[in-house]
């Protein structure tokens, strides 16, 4: 794990963020090397976790830091670099599933399993 993950779990933990996930990306995409997932119970936390967040990237020297839907607070996306966050309110991240779609495994995947004989084609 990156010291930017590391960052960005601590800060989300102090704030008491749910069901925090980290999605390694590396081989997935080239938008970035993790993902992390994680919920807020109202807009006014999300919010916060989101400035607090912004705070802390930049106190450790990030540059290029973009953030998405902080007006709102229903899901905020926080592009820094290598890392990229989501922030979402409950029914937002059950609407959306970003986890299940990163998780899944890929087309051809070895470790992918098999479906058993009585699946559909």
């Amino acid at each position: 794990m990156s010291d930017l993950v590391t960052l960005v779990e601590s800060s989300l933990d102090d704030d008491k963020a749910e069901d925090i996930v980290v999605i390694d990306l590396k081989g997935k995409t080239s938008i970035a090397d993790f993902m992390v997932i994680a919920t807020g119970a109202s807009q006014r936390q999300v919010g916060a976790m989101a400035e607090h967040l912004r705070e802390r990237i930049k106190a450790a020297g990030i540059k290029g830091l973009a953030i998405e839907g902080a007006s709102q607070c229903d899901w905020v996306l926080i592009d820094a670099g290598d890392v990229v966050i989501h922030l979402f309110r409950p029914e937002v991240r059950a609407f959306y599933a970003l986890e299940k779609m990163w998780m899944a495994p890929l087309p051809g995947d070895a470790s992918a399993p098999e479906p058993h004989a009585g699946a559909l084609a």
